[in-house]
């Protein structure tokens, strides 16, 4: 029996059964978030709040003066997103600054940055121009250079390794046209020669970024399915495929609404020898190692969020105080000055959940899967949020192209670009609703994998016995636990006074989102999955949590050294997100879902297909 709910469809049944075979099965190690969504606070893994290494951080002050004056002086972003082209210049000089090989070991010709370190180049580049941004994080987040770091093998390494630090451009080739958040679609296949030492590869990979450039590309691909017990298991592996060999065909150039200079499209594989020993991790490993790029794959984004969002601080900051209306400058406004304090007290926080993770990611004492899509969630829906409140603070001049600015002698600040290529980051490397799914199957494994040998026909009924036994003799100990008051105030005790009462909050909702979860789960059993509203507001809860305690933990290290009123900033976030949280909890209590969702049915049924007269179609 499938530890899904049996009265869905077979077919999406059998895609929850294949992702869930590709997801780790074991926490290995301590994740602090896992804790909190179970209602326990174990404030010591995040705190003191981890800094980079000094070593590195010398060398990336460093590296970082040379990458700023290298952009100032040799790129344009307004023309790159004019022409939809990053100048041939700037490739070479990208590549002779090495950053196209920031994170690879030295040893091998690359710059040996941590993972802090390489963020905080991107955070750098991003508050500047998205689309070379987006061309340096696509190659080694997602690119070759990272699965190849994880899982390639000695002779793998020692091929492709020194490419980069050379300047070549690698691309990640996953989407389909009818494959994109569901992988079980995949159709392009690798079949296997008869000799057994290539596999032509055949098929069609959408969005692929920089795949129009690439030297060399990791592409995943339908390989022979295996039989187990008589049933077709689909198998899916990663292969590395150079660029040159023959059979690649680049279809299609994508344009988009924004980040006009990335080098994406529609490329065509048709009969592309590759070889055996090019395939990276395992035969029928693809997705798993796809999972597993992504852990630190995505936690870029948030870097560039935090970019983005410090860049419309300082707009918003300018703006407000030199622009005049009704006899006092805007700033001074309440409207504006409650959008300043969101822009500040958010970028704050996003600033904590990128330099947590980052640091998280190089110590590998633990395990970030749910830290790392929570960073992506929150730092890509909130850098959205203060792009949109900066364009409304700058008014017209904000929607009006910078390029029209400043040939009218105004300040050219390029905010419509910025929210046009700020966008996507709400999309790429997991949507925002794929996301609250992801985050939420991680959050509720604890008790899934507790509850899974009861529902398995594999299992022996003793076993099952047994593991029920278990099972209640676990929540009998953990359920009442969470609705008693914590006996210690715990290490969080000595942060000042408006951030230990925060906390105090943190640690007595992480109780109250651990019965919301519980209750949840033994009132809907195994048709949980499909409620994706009470997991989306289970997952924000969760989210907010983990935030404000990176951000209490963040604010007490600034203020130890130089920033006194970093803990202004935090007391105002969390306020902010005490709030949502508790709006959440009220309408996890109370809401109208099941109108709204009949509502929606009805309207893909055409019954309120009336609306949508005296429109040109």
């Amino acid at each position: 029996m499938s530890m899904f709910d049996k009265n869905i469809s077979a077919e999406k049944l059998k895609s929850l059964e294949f992702a869930e075979s590709a997801r780790e099965q074991e926490w290995k190690a301590p994740s602090f978030a896992l804790k909190l969504f179970g209602g326990s606070l174990d404030f010591n893994l995040i705190h003191p709040f981890p800094q980079q290494d000094p070593d590195d951080k010398k060398a990336c002050d460093a590296y970082m003066a040379r990458m700023e004056k290298f952009l100032r002086e040799n790129l344009n972003p307004d023309e790159v997103d004019k022409t939809g082209e990053i100048p041939s210049k700037v490739y070479k000089g990208l590549a002779d600054l090495g950053a196209f090989a920031l994170k690879i070991p030295k040893e091998y010709g690359g710059c040996g940055f941590s993972q802090y370190s390489y963020n905080r180049i991107m955070h750098l580049i991003s508050s500047y121009c998205g689309s070379t941004a987006v061309l340096l994080s696509a190659h080694q987040s997602i690119g070759v250079p990272q699965p190849l770091k994880l899982f390639g093998t000695p002779e793998q390494k020692k091929k492709y390794l020194p490419m980069f630090a050379k300047g070549a451009v690698s691309a990640f080739a996953l989407t389909e046209p009818e494959a994109g958040s569901d992988p079980r679609n995949m159709s392009t296949t690798a079949t296997p020669t008869e000799d057994g030492k290539f596999f032509l590869l055949n098929g069609t990979k959408l969005w692929c970024t920089n795949g129009l450039i690439a030297d060399v590309m990791v592409v995943m691909a339908v390989t022979p399915p295996k039989i187990v017990k008589g049933k077709e298991i689909k198998q899916i592996t990663a292969f590395i495929v150079e660029g040159a060999y023959p059979g690649i065909e680049k279809v299609h150039r994508c344009s988009f609404m924004g980040l006009h200079g990335i080098q994406n499209g529609l490329m065509r594989f048709n009969n592309v020898r590759v070889p055996r020993e090019n395939i990276i991790l395992g035969e029928g490993e693809g997705l798993k190692l796809a999972l597993m790029t992504l852990n630190t794959g995505r936690l870029t984004l948030p870097a560039a969020s935090t970019g983005i969002g410090k860049w419309c601080l300082n707009v918003a900051r300018q703006w407000a105080a030199k622009r005049h209306q009704w006899g006092s400058a805007i700033g001074e406004h309440e409207a504006v000055a409650l959008k300043l304090n969101y822009i500040a007290s958010h970028t704050f926080a996003m600033d904590a959940v990128t330099w947590l993770t980052s640091a998280m990611a190089d110590d590998k004492r633990r395990d970030i899967r749910l830290e790392a899509a929570i960073a992506k969630l929150f730092c890509t829906e909130v850098s959205w949020q203060i792009v949109d409140a900066t364009l409304q603070i700058r008014g017209g001049q904000g929607y009006e192209t910078s390029e029209s600015l400043a040939k009218r002698g105004m300040d050219y600040w390029p905010v419509e670009r910025a929210m046009r290529d700020v966008r996507i980051n709400r999309i790429i490397e997991g949507t925002s609703d794929i996301m609250h799914l992801f985050i939420a199957r991680e959050a509720l494994d604890p008790h899934l994998s507790r509850i899974k040998p009861l529902l398995s026909g594999k299992v022996a009924l003793n076993a099952k016995m047994t593991a029920a036994l278990k099972m209640v003799g676990f929540y009998a100990g953990w359920y009442p636990g969470l609705c008693l008051p914590s006996l210690t105030a715990g290490p969080e005790g000595g942060l000042p006074r408006p951030l230990n009462e925060h906390m105090a909050f943190v640690r007595k909702a992480s109780k109250k989102l651990a019965r919301l979860t519980f209750h949840a789960m033994m009132k809907h059993q195994q048709k949980l999955e499909s409620k994706q509203s009470i997991l989306n507001r289970i997952v924000d809860i969760g989210m907010e949590l983990f935030v404000m305690s990176a951000v209490c933990s963040y604010a007490q290290m600034l203020a130890r050294e130089t920033q006194a009123n970093a803990v202004e900033l935090a007391d105002s976030f969390c306020a902010d997100a005490a709030n949502r949280v508790n709006a959440s909890f009220q309408e996890s209590a109370e809401n109208v879902d099941g109108k709204k969702l009949e509502i929606a049915r009805r309207i893909l049924a055409r019954e309120f297909e009336w609306m949508e007269n005296q429109i040109i179609k």
